[in-house]
């Protein structure tokens, strides 16, 4: 596995890169605060971001309503640390040196704002999980 830069990046990948993947890369992004680049995509990107999805992130305060939908680029892929799929089944250039997890989720689709937020939940817990392993990891500065 190739060194860690000085700002690790972390892709966050599924189909429509409208729902777990915004959620994940939104609280990604609030918990790092700046620490970490991320990024978000999907193989057959959706017109939107699901609302349910964006309702539960508003309910703690982050605000994703100016995301928008990404298509996949395997130069993204490439550049990246860790790469995280959400368990849709979508599938990603594989590159030596690239770390290659994935995170088996409900799909919020079709799901009301009650059925989202244990989704958000989850994905919180394994996105502080993953952040505590990427800056820990690192050297300190001592």
């Amino acid at each position: 596995m190739r060194p860690m830069p000085d700002t690790p990046s972390v892709l966050f990948v599924c189909v429509h890169n409208a729902g777990r993947s915004q959620m994940a890369a939104a609280l990604m992004d609030h918990h790092a605060m700046g620490r970490v680049e991320v990024r978000s995509a999907g193989s057959a990107p959706a017109d939107e971001i699901n609302g349910a999805a964006r309702g539960a992130l508003a309910e703690w305060d982050i605000d994703i309503s100016g995301a928008a939908p990404h298509l996949l680029d395997p130069a993204t892929v490439a550049v990246s640390d860790v790469v995280i799929t959400m368990g849709c089944g979508d599938a990603c250039p594989v590159f030596p040196g690239v770390r290659y997890l994935d995170w088996a989720l409900d799909d919020p689709a079709d799901m009301d704002l009650a059925a989202v937020r244990p989704i958000r939940d989850e994905i919180d817990r394994r996105v502080r999980v993953l952040l505590h392993e990427l800056l820990d990891d690192r050297p300190s500065d001592r």
